[in-house]
């Protein structure tokens, strides 16, 4: 299976396939496109404005209106899921739209959807889900709602490094290069880079950079 595209808000993108427990996350995540056939959007523990990990697989044109627009700050169905939690259709969600959001999306072939929210507001996870021709049933959201909730549940951000995954980000964070972190640490740097790489796969990051900043978000170094 070929792993899907994740692209996180902070700009970076990388493959889901490439990430600690890559074959179960690909899989939800290929079965979550088969449940929403118009496409999907899905924010995984989001902290602090942005989330761990945002896979969005809506058209192209209609991310770029969203985002050249500055939707995220006015959609009703993201603020359903911010307030909420469960599940709950766009036409359901009772909410004001004065930018006529959910009326454009329809013109990009996103005519009905849904909504998950799942986990609590300091990681929470929201999910969009849409298909063109009809709404979605009682039994598809809640489909949806246990893929959402089980990518959830294994993308739990660690509470915790070893000791030797969070020395090594240490040193990378105060500025030290790899041979010059080895030699403090007292092994090799083919040693050290080992730690390095399984600091990142416990952190699901996809660069030593980002592993330092979550680390340090999650107060973990």
């Amino acid at each position: 299976m070929t792993p899907l595209l994740a692209t996180c808000l902070n700009g970076h993108v990388y493959l889901v396939g490439r990430m600690t427990k890559a074959p179960v996350l690909d899989l939800l995540l290929h079965e979550l496109s088969l449940a929403a056939p118009a496409g999907f959007a899905v924010g995984l523990h989001i902290r602090y404005v942005s989330p761990l990990i945002m896979v969005n697989t809506y058209p192209d044109t209609w991310q770029e209106v969203y985002t050249s627009k500055l939707y995220g700050l006015r959609d009703p169905t993201l603020a359903w899921g911010l307030s909420h939690t469960g599940t709950r259709r766009w036409s359901q969600i009772g909410l004001p739209d004065p930018f006529g959001i959910l009326d454009e999306s329809a013109e990009y072939g996103l005519r009905y959807g849904m909504i998950a929210s799942i986990g609590p507001m300091s990681s929470r996870t929201i999910a969009g889900a849409s298909r063109a021709d009809r709404e979605f049933t009682d039994d598809e959201m809640e489909l949806i709602y246990r893929i959402v909730h089980r990518m959830h549940d294994l993308s739990e951000p660690p509470a915790r490094l070893s000791k030797a995954q969070a020395d090594a980000l240490k040193r990378i964070a105060e500025g030290d290069r790899h041979a010059a972190a080895a030699a403090k640490l007292g092994i090799s740097e083919s040693a050290f880079k080992a730690r390095l790489t399984s600091a990142r796969q416990k952190l699901m990051a996809r660069t030593t950079a980002e592993a330092v900043q979550r680390a340090k978000e999650y107060g973990l170094i």
